[in-house]
């Protein structure tokens, strides 16, 4: 088979690495993946495959005419078996291309998140039904996120299916790694993702003060970028706290930095199953997180992980300093957290339940 997989732009956010991730897998195992940017950009995401670009323009979004003539003509060279649209615009371009210029291959598009969130006016729900009416199957990132989009648009549920997100396997004692956070105070607590709404930073730079008041020699390690880091850079330097929190931008080597930490925080308000929760298992370092989207279905409270009712910060303090306590309980919920990624979660798995998923379509 031969699948084109749109993504937004060459960025490194959490839907480009997993389509570039998955693609690598699917070429593996014979077939082949072509890696489609909507937009612009010039992040080194990890796929040496062949990728192509459409050169559509943000500010045309409902009426890029351009980019839907490229993706029709790249669909009339290569001849794909299967459209994949991850996550954003790309269902747009996809669904746009194919009505204006009347190519036939199935369209499947990826739910990644808890898109009730998002769409929460009549009008948008209209419009992205309408969109959704020609994605021959839905592949949700968890349970929570199939059942959400299921009770939004009952009209399409016989098209979603749960395929969740998976990890890389890797190599973590590397002695040519830098350790970064080799000599800074402790327990080192670590954040990994972008920074927006979603992400809760304000809120996690609260919790962190909470936790100094029982750990004063704790430190908090942010790695990523985003719109909103300029904010919690002043909001840290308001509160004081710029010799306890650094921050690190993005980073192709986060899962080094998550090995070497005490614990992973992830009070995200916002979510659908975060591939980072998947890489602290692998990496043996507890994860305390808020119960929303998905992430209850991998983080099982006191057996792989620490969860928190959402908003309760105090709950989120106490649990972070359980986490870092090196009990015999704790050194069982890593090797149960290890576990679950080793036997459900590596990405030669999920490639595997995403090429049944297109043979499904084929048939």
């Amino acid at each position: 088979m031969t699948i084109l997989q749109l993504v937004q732009k060459p960025q490194l956010r959490g839907a480009e690495m997993f389509a570039s991730q998955l693609s690598t897998h699917i070429n593996e195992k014979g077939h082949k993946a072509i890696l489609v940017f909507v937009f612009p950009g010039k992040a080194p995401l990890p796929f040496a495959g062949e990728t192509r670009h459409l050169n559509g323009s943000s500010k045309k979004r409902m009426w890029d005419i351009k980019a839907w003539r490229n993706l029709a003509q790249l669909i009339k060279e290569e001849k794909p078996d299967i459209i994949q649209a991850n996550a954003g615009d790309t269902l747009k371009y996809a669904v746009l291309s194919k009505l204006f210029f009347k190519w036939k291959q199935p369209i499947v598009f990826r739910n990644a998140s808890t898109i009730s969130l998002y769409i929460k006016t009549t009008p948008a729900k209209k419009l992205n039904g309408f969109f959704f009416k020609y994605a021959s199957r839905i592949v949700s990132v968890s349970r929570t996120s199939a059942t959400d989009f299921a009770k939004l648009f009952p009209q399409f549920k016989e098209r979603i299916v749960t395929v969740p997100i998976g990890i890389e396997e890797v190599v973590l004692n590397d002695p040519g790694k830098e350790n970064e956070l080799q000599g800074v105070s402790k327990p080192v607590l670590v954040h990994v993702g972008g920074f927006t709404y979603e992400k809760n930073h304000t809120r996690l730079i609260e919790i962190f003060e909470g936790i100094l008041k029982k750990k004063p020699g704790a430190s908090l390690h942010f790695v990523g970028s985003g719109p909103l880091q300029g904010q919690i850079e002043e909001l840290v330097k308001q509160r004081g706290l710029e010799q306890q929190v650094r921050f690190y931008g993005f980073r192709n080597d986060a899962m080094q930095f998550i090995k070497n930490a005490d614990a992973l925080l992830l009070p995200s308000i916002i979510e659908g199953l975060p591939g980072v929760i998947l890489e602290a298992f692998y990496c043996n370092t507890p994860v305390v997180a808020y119960n929303v989207g998905g992430i209850g279905e991998v983080v099982i409270n006191n057996k792989t992980g620490y969860l928190v009712p959402k908003g309760h910060e105090d709950t989120f303090v106490e649990n972070v300093l359980k986490a870092i306590d090196k009990t015999p309980e704790n050194q069982q919920m890593v090797q149960n957290a290890r576990e679950l990624v080793n036997n459900d979660y590596l990405n030669t798995r999920i490639a595997t339940k995403f090429l049944e998923v297109y043979q499904s379509i084929k048939k």
